[in-house]
């Protein structure tokens, strides 16, 4: 977009173009513009509280604001809201400004109708959330703080395992301090209900609260706990698609790639699933973090298999830890079982399935209980899932990262109308089914890490009428993978009768 800038009671004011009826003025693109400080409050103008709750602790775009231009910028020049460049021009190139990609090859340039610039630069590490180029601004509040009431009841009764309620007291002790704490809860401990306690304590002393996780599947799982946990709280999940970005909320549940649009905005950020992919590789989303929150905040981190780095810091004592090794129903862990299945990639080539793997489906099918079904890619997803359907008659489907109707299978599959679900590693974490046993088909696949072992193998035996789920690595030869996230299963169902 370009704008104008022009004096405006006696101070250098930026205007977009579009409201600009002067026709002599020269309007440029918003990175051409010399850096204008902010105007001052205006303590009699009277805001917008619908804009104050959509721009409170975040940087949008303008396009992602559904307000008049007209009373954005009136809130501008009366010290409420400001415009930040979209791209910041540093020595060796360009930082973004909502994600802090510097990373030149995710930069690129296009021929832009807007600034009319035929080579108008634009991050592309974070184009899925709408596009950051050189001419567009995005807008911060800088007008009174949001308050929030501190009257959050919570409507959840239920009682907690030992382990549960030590990490619990642990997280709630901490709530209003600033610092950081792991809790290192094994596969089914039940992480989320150990949350409740620090979060009601959180919510009536007016904090603001963001529960972040790297997988969408996860945030669709835990939303619907958390609103029935506090039915009285302002609570909105923010993912890709997701309809609640407007809403004035104290809770957050979200993607860690939404985070790119918060600044300064949580007194309590709860990162779940800290060693999952991409959060664990991505550096822009672990700044994103670092970004929403307020200077003084606490970060709690919660993790089943958390990294080398985060294991080595709590053992030195810089991270402070607290440890759940026992699931919540006392159980131990399902141990996976290592079936040989022979040259599993040569046999799909040929259309066919292995023997060992074929007899299981069989069972499978007349047993009554579901399976997810783990594979290496999706290539490798939509071929098994096929040859699958000729050996069983029960409802077979797959599931992927892209797939447009991604939720509406697990929910079907939650619900019992799909028996056997072939997945890729994005139903790892997070997604609880009853009555479910587990698969991974390939098992020796490079891309099967030692914590998604773990996490799979997770997913099985979350009940306590259910606690024998079995777990089935079909594999052409043992990796190192495999072996050591048995020993990590084992080494922890140690730990739980210690």
């Amino acid at each position: 977009m370009r704008f104008v800038s022009l004096f405006l009671n006696n101070r250098l004011t930026v205007v977009p173009e579009i409201l600009v009826k002067d026709g002599d003025v020269n309007p440029v693109p918003f990175s051409e513009l010399s850096e204008i400080e902010p105007h001052p409050l205006n303590p009699s103008f009277h805001y917008d509280q619908n804009l104050q709750q959509i721009l409170y602790g975040k940087m949008l775009l303008l396009d992602e604001i559904p307000s008049d231009l007209h009373i954005i910028q009136d809130h501008y020049e009366n010290g409420y809201v400001r415009y930040n460049p979209g791209l910041l021009k540093k020595k060796y190139g360009w930082q973004c400004s909502r994600c802090q990609n510097e990373k030149e090859h995710l930069f690129a340039s296009f021929s832009c109708f807007r600034c009319k610039s035929e080579k108008c630069v634009y991050c592309r590490n974070c184009i899925m959330m709408g596009r950051v180029s050189m001419c567009t601004p995005l807008l911060s509040w800088t007008g009174p703080e949001v308050r929030y009431r501190n009257k959050n009841e919570m409507a959840w009764r239920g009682e907690l395992s030992a382990g549960q309620q030590v990490a619990s007291d642990r997280f709630a002790q901490e709530i209003g301090n600033s610092g950081e704490l792991l809790i290192w809860a094994v596969c089914g401990a039940g992480k989320t209900e150990v949350l409740f306690k620090g979060i009601e304590k959180a919510l009536n002393m007016g904090l603001r609260i963001c529960l972040a996780t790297p997988r969408t599947d996860v945030v669709l799982e835990l939303a619907p706990r958390l609103k029935k946990a506090f039915p009285k709280t302002l609570i909105a999940s923010y993912y890709g698609g997701s309809d609640e970005k407007e809403s004035p909320v104290q809770l957050v549940i979200s993607t860690t790639h939404q985070l790119y649009r918060f600044k300064q905005a949580f007194n309590l950020l709860i990162v779940d699933e800290v060693d999952a992919f991409p959060y664990s590789y991505d550096k822009t989303l672990q700044q994103a973090v670092k970004n929403a929150v307020h200077s003084k905040h606490f970060l709690l981190y919660l993790s089943a298999t958390p990294s080398g780095s985060m294991k080595k810091a709590a053992k030195k004592g810089q991270l402070p830890c607290v440890k759940i090794p026992k699931r919540f129903h006392g159980f131990p862990l399902p141990v996976p079982t290592f079936v040989w299945s022979g040259e599993w990639r040569k046999r799909l080539e040929r259309g066919k399935l292995p023997s060992s793997f074929v007899k299981w489906l069989k069972s499978q099918a007349t047993s009554g209980r579901r399976a997810m079904i783990f594979v290496p890619s999706v290539s490798i997803m939509e071929i098994v899932a096929k040859l699958i359907q000729k050996h069983v008659e029960v409802k077979v489907d797959f599931v992927h990262a892209e797939d447009p109707l991604r939720k509406e299978k697990v929910d079907s599959f939650r619900n019992g109308h799909i028996s056997l679900l072939v997945t890729t590693t994005i139903l790892e974490r997070g997604v609880t089914v009853p009555n479910l046993d587990v698969a991974v088909f390939g098992a020796d696949a490079a891309i099967f890490s030692e914590s998604a072992f773990v996490q799979i193998s997770g997913r099985a035996g979350r009940s306590k009428e259910d606690h024998n789920g079995q777990v089935l690595f079909f594999h052409y030869g043992k990796s190192l993978s495999m072996v050591r996230a048995v020993n990590h299963i084992k080494e922890m169902n140690k730990e739980a009768v210690r």
